[in-house]
């Protein structure tokens, strides 16, 4: 079989995020559109595997994915063809046939997300679907110090909604929170994630910097004290930046 590796752009405002099975099943995903034009040009119903699962609403600038077909087509077939027929909210950057051992999933090192904030007085019309106005300036200072103590190999179980999940414990190997005028962007890699643990992760912070929570409130969190978690931060404003292999 020939297996062919995709980069893609979405936005995921109008989706049911990547993937939507069980009890919650929905076709209206990122997936699903793909397979379906995959279909269209080739005949074979295929599986797709996924560098990262994001979540309804979240975007990606860079995620990747691959699936295998039974006949050889030219990598450059396969991009213009969905590119020509896909919603324009999704785009094919890239297209390239890999070893037939490379999965998306398992092979993945590492995910990078990036949370946009405006922090403007008046919130800036043409950015609104796609960062989460602050209303007020929050402490960034405060923010950054909170950040650290995300830093490292800690049990996440109270930053997710998951119900079942092999393990809990995740390693983050950065946070990093950069302003530029009244633009902020709070960037998080990780070799994991668990299901809408960036957007708890980025919700305390942002209560932290508005001064509903202390610092040392993440810290608890994370030790499995008993802590009331913030909101998850607004899935709109939320970015997957990459996968790293």
């Amino acid at each position: 079989m020939y297996n062919y590796k995709l980069q893609i752009q979405y936005d995921g405002g109008r989706y049911d995020g990547w993937q939507r099975l069980g009890k919650d099943s929905s076709s209206n995903t990122i997936e699903v559109k793909i397979k379906e034009i995959i279909k269209k040009m080739t005949g074979e119903d295929i599986d797709i595997y996924v560098g990262c699962r994001t979540e309804k609403g979240v975007h990606a600038l860079a995620q990747t994915a691959n699936f295998k077909l039974n006949d050889r087509y030219q990598a450059i077939e396969i991009k213009n063809y969905l590119n020509r027929y896909l919603p324009r909210d999704i785009a094919i950057n890239r297209v390239e046939e890999v070893d037939e051992r490379f999965h998306s999933q398992l092979n993945a090192k590492g995910k990078t997300y990036v949370y946009r904030l405006d922090m403007a007085n008046v919130a800036d019309v043409f950015t609104r679907k796609y960062a989460y106005h602050t209303f007020d300036v929050p402490d960034i200072s405060a923010m950054r110090t909170a950040a650290q103590y995300y830093i490292g190999s800690h049990d996440f179980k109270a930053f997710t909604t998951a119900k079942k999940s092999k393990s809990t414990v995740k390693n983050v190997k950065s946070v990093d929170i950069d302003v530029e005028g009244d633009k902020c962007n709070i960037t998080i890699t990780a070799d994991d994630f668990l299901h809408n643990m960036a957007r708890y992760m980025i919700g305390m912070l942002l209560d932290v910097g508005n001064g509903l929570k202390k610092t040392s409130d993440i810290k608890a969190a994370l030790d499995g004290e008993d802590v009331v978690m913030s909101l998850p931060a607004e899935s709109y404003g939320l970015f997957l930046e990459s996968v790293l292999y």
